[in-house]
């Protein structure tokens, strides 16, 4: 059934009506904060930045939209995931979508820290729902509501762009209109959770379970984490340092391409789940993804091949991460909140800290060899990933 009636006569949703809904919150969500990096230039000119006051601004909406999910993962547990998930899109919705109207720098360091912190309570509460909507088939259904994320990241900037050529920024507020309707719709058309035996509540901080195989696995996809955003963030400057235009077509079109492709790659990876081994999925395509990551700096730049070598280490870095996230809800089962953060936010934001590292080689020893290093993250990544998968399958 897509829906339910409850017995107060509530119109409920389930199944695939239900993960419908939370794909179209997560795209919806994720837009929001890819509409920064659109905005950077219009934000330095306006103020006068320095590029590294803009490199704080980016750090600080990855830091808080990514790096304490865990933390909202198990509030979730703790208060209901469908009210943590509402809440969360409703606050990121509404504060991000006024970055572009904002009248000072301090204010906008507030808005994208409360509004990140917003993203980040939803990710770890709509992934656990998009878990349970999924019945026996998760793997699909979490990686379907990932991909729902992918696409969001990568329509944001034309979204705001868009907005800013036809009818100028400041009706950039109006774009919290879709965010809050589904923040809305979510509480009141996702059935409610039984109440956890307070017990058994999740820790707000569970030590035990960075320290446990849930851990491991966290570190293998910061590793894996460490690729994806070192090729976002340093192939614009690559392209440019290849002889292309800081405005040139390839650039949007080489985001575009990897970021479309890293969804398909999750979902194709989500629907094998069933028929092939979690294990082989997960190390093999972090494994492949890293000749497709060097094929890149020895093609033409927008060439045919080259779109096709992006194309594939895109699909290739995010296959496995959609199974990741479901190995370690299996892994905690008492602590799915919290699993979820762990994979979906927290990695993301260590690759993000990491990053630095990066940019101070790229600083001593040059841009390819900088992003050359960071794609070598993919091989203790896989190993990390093939030990404990290996030896936890019985729990699972």
């Amino acid at each position: 059934m897509a829906t339910t009636a409850t017995a107060s006569n509530r119109i409920v949703l389930t199944g695939v009506s239900l993960s419908t809904l939370l794909i179209a919150v997560h795209a919806t969500n994720d837009a929001f904060t890819s509409m920064l990096a659109a905005l950077l230039p219009t934000l330095q000119l306006r103020f006068g930045l320095t590029e590294a006051t803009l490199a704080l601004l980016v750090a600080t909406l990855s830091f808080s939209s990514s790096v304490v999910q865990p933390f909202f993962g198990a509030l979730a547990d703790r208060l209901g995931r469908r009210l943590v998930g509402a809440l969360g899109i409703i606050t990121s919705s509404s504060l991000l979508s006024l970055m572009g109207v904002v009248p000072d720098v301090a204010l906008l360091f507030v808005l994208l820290f409360v509004g990140g912190l917003g993203s980040a309570a939803f990710h770890p509460a709509g992934t656990s729902m998009a878990r349970d909507a999924g019945g026996d088939n998760k793997a699909l259904t979490v990686s379907l509501f990932s991909a729902g994320g992918t696409i969001g990241l990568a329509l944001g900037p034309s979204i705001i762009l868009l907005i800013a050529r036809t009818v100028g920024l400041e009706f950039s507020p109006l774009l919290m209109l879709p965010g809050v309707v589904l923040g809305v719709a979510m509480y009141f058309l996702i059935p409610p959770q039984p109440k956890t035996d307070t017990a058994v509540n999740p820790k707000l901080f569970d030590l035990e379970l960075f320290r446990g195989p849930v851990g491991v696995l966290c570190v293998s996809g910061t590793l894996r984490s460490v690729s994806y955003v070192t090729f976002t963030n340093a192939v614009p400057l690559y392209l440019v340092s290849q002889g292309l235009a800081r405005d040139s077509a390839v650039i949007s079109s080489t985001l575009l391409a990897f970021s479309l492709a890293a969804g398909f790659g999750g979902v194709v990876a989500g629907a094998l789940g069933r028929r092939v081994s979690p294990q082989l999925l997960i190390t093999g395509t972090m494994v492949l993804a890293l000749p497709m990551f060097y094929a890149i700096f020895l093609v033409p730049a927008g060439s045919p091949l080259y779109f096709v070598c992006v194309t594939l280490a895109g699909a290739l870095i995010n296959a496995g991460l959609p199974l990741m996230v479901v190995a370690a809800q299996d892994l905690a089962p008492h602590a799915v909140g919290t699993a979820s953060g762990m994979l979906m936010g927290f990695t993301w934001g260590s690759a993000g800290v990491l990053y630095i590292l990066n940019g101070w080689v790229q600083q001593h020893f040059g841009l390819t060899v900088a992003m050359q290093l960071s794609y070598l993250s993919l091989i203790p990544g896989a190993v990390l990933a093939f030990w404990v998968l290996r030896r936890y399958s019985s729990t699972r």
